[in-house]
């Protein structure tokens, strides 16, 4: 596995391995874009990456930009030896390590804004969060040049921003979903569940049950935003230690609210469990 650190770095690997491809997949690149502290969502993230792709880029780099005044970029879990170990034993090819200096050079001033689609959901409650996604994911397939991208669906409205931002600049990167990884007791994974106390983590399941719930009854034949909002929010008044952000039933691609929910309408929560804040969703059939 090499371990680049500059963008010239990875554009030159990106080139030569497609240059150097020799099968029906051997000559794509797939990049998984991750902030580090790995754990089995990302592991599945770059498994459907090496079986899609000739070669696997994993990215490791926690983005300022996408980090409010008050939020936690300085705490965020920063693990890169266990990462490297990880990535090597899951057959990466390349691993990018930028510095914030490389990524964001002296000077700096262009941005991805979204528009209007970067208010809503997370974007109301973080200003400028999705800005900074928007751009950071821009700089990276910009800078490896994959035919694939891979992202979770745990992270289903920065999904759509990056949707949005690849078809609106054009991106030629194909942008796969996979789906979301959850703990034997049903929580999603996400890097931030290292901060959860024994305790906040029982109280963070209230996320999940609130999703399978809905998902259930929409299963059911139940399609109507407010019904399945107020069952959702009725799992999360019987655990006062979880404060709600947003409870939506919104469309995938805009993140507008929709008052009745068809096939593949996005359910998305979002919750801070003592200081931890937390997300969960689920793409209603």
């Amino acid at each position: 596995m090499e371990i680049l650190r500059t963008v010239a770095e990875l554009r030159r690997w990106s080139r030569s391995k497609r240059n150097n491809g020799g099968n029906s997949i051997g000559s794509l690149i797939g990049l998984v874009p991750t902030m580090g502290a790995l754990h089995a969502g990302h592991v599945s993230l770059l498994r459907s990456s090496r079986a899609s792709c000739g070669f696997t880029a994993l990215s490791l780099f926690v983005n300022p930009t996408q980090f409010g005044p008050l939020e936690d970029f300085a705490r965020y879990p920063r693990a890169f030896e266990a990462d490297c170990a990880l990535a090597e034993a899951e057959g990466v090819d390349a691993l990018f390590a930028p510095s914030v200096e490389e990524m964001y050079p002296a000077g700096a001033t262009t941005f991805v804004d979204v528009g209007d689609l970067g208010n809503r959901l997370d974007g109301q409650s973080r200003p400028g969060h999705f800005c900074g996604v928007a751009t950071v994911v821009t700089k990276l397939l910009i800078a490896a040049e994959p035919d694939r991208a891979f992202f979770g669906q745990k992270d289903a409205a920065q999904v759509a921003v990056i949707r949005r931002t690849a078809l609106d600049l054009r991106v030629a990167t194909e942008i796969v979903v996979c789906p979301t990884v959850r703990d034997a007791e049903g929580l999603a994974l996400s890097s931030r569940n290292a901060y959860l106390s024994p305790a906040e983590r029982k109280q963070a399941l209230a996320l999940s049950r609130a999703v399978r719930q809905v998902e259930a009854l929409a299963a059911q034949g139940e399609r109507r935003s407010g019904a399945l909002i107020a069952a959702a929010r009725e799992i999360f008044s019987a655990e006062p230690g979880v404060r709600v952000d947003y409870v939506a039933v919104v469309d995938w691609a805009t993140l507008e609210p929709v008052e009745i929910a068809a096939p593949g309408t996005l359910f998305a929560v979002a919750a801070c469990v003592g200081s931890t804040r937390l997300i969960d969703n689920a793409i209603l059939a």
